[in-house]
């Protein structure tokens, strides 16, 4: 991952577009990149199926809110603390880490203002 000076978001906040989310994902988090191509094939099938958008708007806000997250270093090892302590912390640690974890996400889709699928 690139770093940052003084705390500023690694790139700026990409237009949640397929093309420019995917490209922002290969700069600051390629190691992600086979899990955004499998998840919008997915996406892609399940929209197809159900004749409905839904799926491929669920995609895009949840990997611009990725993006979102991932683009800050600080905000980025946050969420990998609280993914790791949910991960191996006891009962009390995990219900904390998941609150926590929530409430990352929830700040990324109200910066991105958009709903939270």
């Amino acid at each position: 991952m690139t770093t940052s000076a003084a705390g500023q978001p690694l790139i700026p906040q990409p237009p949640a577009t397929v093309t420019a989310l995917r490209q922002a994902v290969a700069q600051i988090a390629p190691a992600a990149l086979p899990a955004f191509t499998r998840e919008l094939d997915e996406a892609a099938d399940q929209a197809r199926q159900g004749s409905d958008l839904l799926p491929l708007q669920r995609f895009i806000a949840q990997w611009a809110a990725y993006v979102h997250i991932q683009r800050q270093p600080h905000l980025a090892e946050r969420l990998r603390h609280w993914e790791d302590t949910a991960a191996t912390g006891d009962a009390a640690q995990a219900r904390r880490a998941a609150a926590e974890i929530g409430r990352i996400l929830d700040a990324a889709h109200t910066a991105l203002d958009v709903h939270r699928p």
